[in-house]
């Protein structure tokens, strides 16, 4: 074997069938042999003794592939075993057809986040299911572990900087490929060299194409890469202010059914959902999907059907003009439709400790687990709260650190986190839950050193290394700008449809002769939809759904709008809300 073979990233297979172990080697060289090695073994105890050695040396496995019953030791018994060694690998799982009942290995696996997905046998042509299955695993795996991907923008900064993470975090969200080095690195010294850049004016964003960006603002990326940052003079049928799951959705139907679908996003697709690194329960997806992923394709979907992004911009007023319905952004400039759904969302509620605002960025993270997870390589790090985010975020991190600790407040996990990550949690072995517990100080100059944590039941406190602190502590809507315009509940959500009426009246100034639709705010034709309205449910799916449902409200309200204009005399046409 050269030099150059043992530098390939490892797929390895084990299985005691030897016809079958040989159909997998002969038919993963012949797809995969030009860029990694491939390593096959009959017997699971040889199998892991050789991982052992390929741990010692520093090479990388990409991917493990065990049969389930082999008499030495299960699949899954071996995969759990050989994911220690190598906690960034793919395991695949092969099974017998039928192995799929409520009470199988298979199943509970799954749900246990002990295995990445299944392969039944025999899998037929290999270009089938086995090839687009194995090639989805390699991606997965590449994106988040190689050193030499694709980067089409390189951010050279200080690797505890505030402004530093929030560049990587923009980049992570907005699936940019992007390199970060720091600057004191011996590449980072060398990029800002050949830029003829002062190491003392960080972060530097050099892109593919030689332009050099000196601490740029989010807006001169954005222009940078090409995407639209400003709104013209159009007048549109649907202004969508949010690009998370609800206003993705919405986009998507809207401009699907021909509606001039404007969509206003302030930061990165996804919203909130974009940060979780894995979303397990969402329909259509049996291996999960990461929230960037699924926002990136969903945005892919609604450009293609036609729809309009306009990025970097946050809306600060909302106003009615006759028939139509302006947003005011933060810049002074404004967009004009006809009906507006606000999509917003919410944003991580900020964790009340002491020192902890000093050290957002350095150290103490909202979120982020995506953006931030391979410089936790072997730390020890934290993660305060107790919902799915903060699950998602701890068993994520846990493939890069030396180990996590979840930190919660209440005596159990099971009251606000799905059932499958309580069981995924409980059974990896390098995160630990600290019930009963809260953050009382973050520590550090410049950066975080420590923690303390105090007991909640005692009072008692204890001080804690600490390289790292991700804050997932419930959420807050971003409506603070709606206060004078929509009614809201008094935990700052948007009140919608039967919510907005109280003992069969219409809200105060109601306008209109019926009451509002489902998802219909106190402004006729302003409809609210995902987290960011009043008893939505906190989920994917429901948000994705809300936003559906809210085109669908959206041509019943501008139906009727359309039938009253037929009858309203010419004078009396353009009085606010369209009446």
């Amino acid at each position: 074997m050269n030099t150059e073979d043992l530098l390939k990233p490892v797929l390895f297979a084990v299985d005691d069938d030897p016809d079958s172990l040989e159909k997998i080697e002969r038919e993963l060289l012949r797809r995969y042999g030009s860029d990694y090695r491939v390593i096959a073994n009959s017997l699971p105890g040889e199998a892991l003794e050789t991982l052992e050695q390929l741990e010692a040396k520093g090479e990388q496995v990409a991917l493990l592939i065990a049969d389930q019953w082999m008499p030495e030791l299960t699949g899954v018994e071996f995969l759990v075993r050989a994911h220690r060694l190598h906690p960034t690998a793919r395991r695949v799982l092969l099974t017998a057809y039928g192995d799929t009942s409520a009470t199988s290995p298979l199943l509970r696996a799954m749900t246990l986040g002990q295995i990445d997905y299944f392969l039944g046998k025999p899998w037929g042509e290999p270009e089938e299911r086995l090839y687009p299955e194995i090639g989805e695993l390699l991606s997965e795996w590449t994106r988040a572990t190689s050193s030499t991907r694709l980067e089409l923008l390189r951010v050279v900064g200080a690797q505890w900087s505030p402004r530093s993470h929030e560049l990587r975090d923009l980049l992570e969200r907005n699936n940019l490929p992007y390199g970060f080095y720091t600057a004191g690195s011996e590449e980072g010294s060398r990029l800002l060299r050949e830029a003829g850049c002062d190491a003392n004016l960080l972060p530097v964003v050099l892109f593919y194409d030689g332009r050099v960006l000196v601490d740029p603002s989010n807006k001169e990326i954005a222009d940078a890469v090409g995407v639209k940052t400003s709104v013209g003079a159009e007048v549109y049928d649907v202004a969508i202010i949010g690009a998370g799951p609800a206003g993705l959705a919405a986009a998507v139907y809207g401009a699907s059914e021909g509606l001039r679908t404007l969509i206003l996003e302030r930061e990165a697709v996804g919203g909130q959902a974009g940060t979780t690194s894995l979303i397990r329960n969402y329909l259509g997806f049996p291996r999960g999907v990461s929230g960037a992923e699924l926002a990136s394709r969903a945005s892919e979907q609604a450009v293609l059907f036609g729809a309009d992004f306009v990025y970097v911009h946050e809306a600060i007023g909302l106003r009615a003009a006759g028939p139509h319905r302006i947003v005011t952004l933060a810049d002074g400039s404004e967009a004009t439709s006809r009906v507006v759904l606000v999509a917003t969302g919410v944003s991580y509620r900020r964790l009340d400790a002491h020192g902890v605002d000093a050290l957002v960025g350095a150290g103490v993270f909202y979120g982020a687990a995506v953006a931030e997870s391979q410089a936790m390589q072997g730390q020890d790090v934290f993660v305060v709260g107790a919902g799915n985010s903060a699950g998602q975020a701890a068993v994520h991190l846990s493939r890069f650190a030396a180990r996590v600790t979840l930190l919660v407040r209440g005596d159990s996990l099971a009251r606000s986190m799905s059932d499958y990550l309580v069981k995924e949690i409980d059974n990896t072995h390098n995160i630990s839950v600290r019930r009963r517990t809260r953050v009382a100080a973050a520590n550090g100059e410049g950066r975080l050193d420590s923690l303390t944590l105090q007991d909640v039941s005692t009072g008692e406190r204890t001080t804690v290394s600490a390289v790292a602190l991700f804050v997932l502590i419930g959420a807050v809507p971003r409506t603070e700008w709606l206060a004078d315009t929509l009614e809201r509940d008094d935990h700052g959500f948007v009140l919608t449809g039967q919510d907005l009426t109280r003992e069969g009246r219409l809200p105060a100034g109601w306008p209109l002769d019926r009451p509002p639709l489902l998802l219909e705010t106190s402004m006729p034709g302003v409809f609210a939809a995902g987290d960011v309205r009043h008893r939505s449910v906190k989920r994917v799916a429901s948000a994705v759904g809300e936003g559906s449902i809210a085109i669908q409200m959206m041509h019943e309200y501008l139906g009727s709008i359309s039938k009253r204009e037929l009858s309203i005399p010419t004078a009396v046409k353009g009085e606010d809300y369209g009446r």
